[in-house]
């Protein structure tokens, strides 16, 4: 006789760790990327600079290159030449002083800088040149740039497994390299179920017949799986029969790594689903100790990742930030998956204590706390657009206001 007995619910984390030891520590397929196309991506090598930057010391400031032994009370300085970024000096000769430029390399022998609004341009006496006045005794080493002070040669500046951000592929422009070895996005096809769903726009709101509903989550999950860098297969919303259900999942595991759908993974739920998965490959039924978003499902259909995300909207949006978010950069090789999150204070009250970890939709306030959406129904869509993120409140935790909490913005969890 089977067991009506449940299982107990997965800890988050643990589910976490089961669902990243599927995936290689390393990205498994790469290609080799334009340096000015890799926003986004995870570098697959490390990259190591084979120059030094900058080049040479350089000036930090418009002004004047000079000795700074040569700076004596009431002494005015001849102006002996100009260098442009671009431009070698000549080395300084002493008593004068160089009109330099930002980014301008430092001619031999001088060793400071001094900026032009610290210094009084006079005429030279005789040639009718230009002779400065420093009205600030200036310091050795003053607004100098000094060469490598940046990136040394042979150093590490970008690691493996890094996602590239602007910042990331400017640096590595700075050392030379047009191209860069990254991981190929995952491609993952993304289908819904259920004669229930219907799109926009092909029947009007008051035509719609009873018992029906749009479907939103293909929007948005569409929308999150681009934002992490893949290339998707929109399947659309396939019958809910189990033929139609076992050709789908079976055409979209030959040519993607992972199949997403949502909904049907609830437990005791009559879905097509889970037993088209389990016919064609392997499932893993979870019910995960987290609200919104506890039914979770992850299998295996030959090579490829399948992973079923709950039907309620707010469910499918949490679950897809907290587990298919890390799952997603793993794939690329990614090292740093974990959720960030910054300490805030709470200007809320959340009396009623869950035995789950619960992700409250809030958002910052003009004082620098946090408000509370007051409908955090796992149905409710509209918290997820008004909030800029979640709080990540531990089981069993009451909130009341003044509290410090962690906060998790949606716009790091999707930059």
């Amino acid at each position: 006789m089977a067991s009506n007995v449940r299982p107990p619910l997965l800890a988050l984390d643990a589910a976490l760790a089961q669902l990243l030891a599927t995936v290689p520590a390393t990205a498994q397929r790469q290609e080799l990327r334009a340096t000015l196309e890799a926003d986004g991506r995870v570098l697959a090598q490390d990259v190591v600079s084979h120059l030094e930057v900058p080049p040479q010391d350089n000036s930090s400031m418009d002004g004047y290159a000079l000795r700074c032994a040569d700076v004596q009370s009431g002494r005015t300085l001849p102006v002996s030449q100009r260098i442009a970024a671009g431009m070698a000096g000549a080395p300084l000769q002493e008593g004068t002083a160089a009109r330099i430029f930002t980014g301008a390399p430092i001619p031999p022998g001088a060793d400071a800088v001094v900026m032009q609004e610290d210094c009084v341009l006079t005429p030279a006496s005789g040639d009718g040149g230009e002779a400065i006045a420093v009205q600030t005794a200036p310091t050795p080493g003053q607004w100098i740039r000094r060469r490598g002070e940046d990136v040394m040669r042979n150093a590490t500046v970008l690691a493996r497994g890094q996602r590239l951000g602007p910042a990331a592929l400017g640096l590595a422009a700075s050392v030379g390299l047009a191209q860069l070895q990254v991981a190929c996005p995952p491609r993952v096809a993304l289908f819904s179920t259920g004669d229930e769903l219907v799109m926009p726009g092909t029947v009007a709101p008051a035509d719609m017949p009873a018992g029906a509903i749009y479907n939103s989550n293909r929007f948005f999950l569409a929308a999150l799986l681009r934002r992490m860098g893949c290339v998707v297969t929109d399947l659309g919303i396939v019958p809910d029969r189990l033929e139609a259900t076992l050709a789908a999942l079976q055409a979209a595991a030959q040519s993607h790594d992972l199949v997403l759908t949502s909904g049907g993974v609830s437990v005791g739920e009559e879905d097509h689903i889970k037993p088209a998965v389990q016919q064609l490959g392997q499932l893993d039924l979870w019910q995960i100790a987290i609200k919104p978003g506890k039914p979770f499902a992850h299998g295996r259909i030959g090579t490829a990742h399948f992973i079923g995300l709950p039907g309620n909207p707010v469910s499918s949006f949490i679950t897809f930030l907290v587990l298919v978010r890390p799952f997603l950069l793993r794939m690329q090789g990614a090292v740093d998956v974990a959720m960030p999150g910054q300490n805030l204070r709470a200007d809320f009250a959340w009396p009623r204590a869950d035995k789950r970890r619960e992700f409250l939709r809030v958002r910052r306030n003009a004082a620098g706390g946090l408000d509370l959406f007051p409908n955090q129904s796992s149905g409710v869509l509209t918290s997820a657009v008004w909030g800029e993120g979640f709080v990540d409140n531990p089981p069993g935790q009451t909130i009341a206001p003044g509290d410090t909490v962690r906060f998790v913005s949606f716009g790091d969890l999707l930059a």
